[in-house]
């Protein structure tokens, strides 16, 4: 019979600064970090075609990954918190309007599954994903799909399916592939600066 693997490994940020753990002003220092980085990756557009990018969604799932799914996960919803507070934290904003104005408009959907995907890249990276290329390749796919699944489906109730797919999807599916492929060189390869430190 068939056993499924429960282990739970050290987190990338759990081996790099191991510490108390459960500490809870080391929790709120990664938390706020976290947050800061997000809003940096949302706010620098990097030229790329089609469109410009964003480094969010890399951000995003490299955070759930190296943070763990608990930490991740509140890390990118304290991001999400700030925003809806009026904190300008999002692409676009003050420009595009702020709070939960902004938060309910066309990247709506994209946010809500920052949050999902946040985690469940944080239980892979949990499960030791993040540790070699084609399993961090396969985490950061399922993430990717994560956050555009409800992003798409927002867009469409605003705007219609094949708008929502010709605007809100294909214009960035190549940038995604830039960001899978450079998060699965970024995170493993931490993962031997780390060995390489500790030998």
């Amino acid at each position: 019979m068939a056993t499924h693997d429960n282990t739970v490994h050290p987190t990338l940020i759990g081996s790099a600064w191991p510490g108390a753990a459960g500490s809870w002003l080391r929790m709120a220092i990664l938390a706020i970090a976290g947050t800061v980085l997000l809003t940096v990756s949302a706010k620098i557009q990097v030229p790329f075609y089609p469109v410009p990018m964003t480094m969010q969604t890399f951000a995003v799932l490299v955070i759930g990954m190296a943070y763990g799914w608990k930490l991740g996960g509140a890390t990118v919803a304290l991001y999400l918190a700030e925003g809806a507070a009026g904190l300008p934290v999002f692409a676009g904003t003050p420009e595009k309007g702020i709070g939960l104005a902004y938060m309910a408009g066309p990247t709506g959907g994209y946010l809500a599954g920052f949050v999902l995907a946040a985690g469940i890249a944080g239980r892979l990276g949990e499960k030791g994903w993040d540790r070699s290329i084609p399993m961090t390749l396969a985490a950061m796919v399922i993430g990717t799909v994560i956050i555009f699944v409800p992003g798409y489906v927002w867009l469409a109730v605003l705007i219609g399916s094949e708008k929502a797919w010709a605007f809100g999807v294909m214009p960035f599916l190549l940038g995604e592939v830039f960001k899978i492929a450079l998060a699965a060189a970024v995170l493993p390869g931490a993962w031997k600066l780390i060995a390489r430190f500790r030998a």
